[in-house]
């Protein structure tokens, strides 16, 4: 895909996930709209291998959203490439639906449940010792938020990656410097980030996580790089693509009223 069309498709995720997340009247719309141009390239310019119509299919890579509050955004892509009806995004948060406020493996392309932070990258881990001790080719994607960055778990599962040369892996932190209630700087500090990974054996790549060009370079470098597991830093914006919500901690939790919504469709469209 062009990044015209990649563009276009970045635009209708966002779109879809606003309308989840208002007729359902639940949150995390900051945490969902900075990953949308991450996932994008991922899946839009087919940098992870898929195939919606055999989802199960043992040579596919795998994608973990570890920080899965950020469920709208995931599902929206899934459905714009091929995987459900876009129809059932119609049933986001609602009861007994499989589309939970927070990743659900029950939706199909989804490989993991998560919502407590600080599994995936350990999860991530195991399969791809897996797949190494396979010999398989497959890669293991995942996308952790910065906040995430403070759980123990993380940096053990980095270490263990380290040690066992997991270059099948591939790490991507949403760095959009804002966790729940304030400032990823103010609550724990995990700087300087590129440093500490770089010390525990890895690769590391720093990008503007809304940069296409630049995240899909990062990605094709990840992959050619050999022996080490490696970390995307994606310096991201909460919110983004919705000029009122954008660097906004409160967007966290919020959820846009009518007029709020009737703005962020505006602004989507135009």
């Amino acid at each position: 895909m062009s990044d015209k069309v990649i563009k276009k498709l970045a635009n209708k995720i966002r779109l879809d996930l606003l309308k989840m997340i208002f007729n359902s009247k639940s949150s995390h719309i900051g945490s969902s709209l900075s990953i949308v141009d991450l996932l994008v390239v991922l899946y839009g310019k087919k940098i992870i291998k898929f195939n919606p119509n055999k989802p199960n299919l043992s040579d596919r890579d795998i994608f973990i959203l570890s920080k899965g509050h950020a469920a709208a955004a995931l599902y929206a892509v899934l459905a714009n490439v091929g995987y459900f009806s876009k129809k059932k995004l119609l049933e986001y948060g609602s009861n007994n639906s499989n589309f939970m406020a927070h990743v659900s493996h029950k939706v199909p392309g989804v490989e993991f449940s998560t919502g407590s932070l600080g599994h995936g990258l350990p999860i991530a881990c195991g399969l791809a010792v897996a797949k190494k001790r396979k010999k398989l080719p497959n890669y293991i994607y995942v996308i952790n938020s910065d906040g995430e960055m403070a759980e123990g778990s993380n940096w053990e599962a980095i270490l263990f990656a380290s040690h066992h040369k997991l270059d099948n892996l591939i790490l991507i932190i949403d760095y959009n410097k804002l966790q729940s209630f304030g400032s990823v700087e103010n609550t724990l500090g995990i700087e300087p980030m590129k440093d500490k990974f770089l010390s525990f054996g890895w690769n590391v790549y720093e990008v503007d996580g809304h940069n296409y060009n630049s995240i899909e370079q990062a990605l094709f470098n990840c992959k050619a790089s050999k022996g080490k597991p490696k970390c995307i830093i994606a310096n991201t914006l909460k919110g983004k693509g919705i000029s009122f919500m954008e660097n906004k901690v409160e967007w966290h939790y919020k959820n846009p009223n009518k007029s709020e919504f009737d703005l962020a469709v505006k602004e989507l469209t135009l």
